[in-house]
C-alpha cells in the first residue's frame, strides 16, 4: 500500500466529520480549525477520529490526542502511525 498523503487523511477527516454530523459548514473546514469550533462535541470528535483510522487502516493510541488540537495537528498525529 502506498503511503498515505497529509490531503488523503484531512479528507477523510473532513468527509467523516460531514457524515457524523451533516449539518457543520463543508467550507469552514480550515488546517487550523478544530472540530469543536466546526461544531462537534466529544461524542462527535471521538466517532470522527474512530472512523478515519478504521478508514485509513491505522491505530494511534488514545494518549495522543489531546483536546484542542486543529486539523493540522490531527492529520499529523495519524500520519505518525499510517
Amino acid at each position: 500500500m502506498s503511503a498515505l498523503t497529509r490531503t488523503q487523511v484531512f479528507d477523510t477527516l473532513r468527509r467523516n466529520a460531514l457524515d457524523v454530523v451533516p449539518e457543520l459548514d463543508p467550507a469552514a473546514f480550515a488546517a487550523e480549525r478544530t472540530l469543536s469550533e466546526l461544531g462537534c462535541n466529544s461524542i462527535d470528535r471521538a466517532e470522527i477520529v474512530t472512523l478515519t483510522m478504521e478508514e485509513l487502516g491505522i491505530v494511534v493510541p488514545v494518549h495522543e490526542f489531546q483536546q484542542g488540537y486543529d486539523l493540522a495537528t490531527l492529520v499529523d498525529v495519524m500520519l505518525k502511525h499510517a
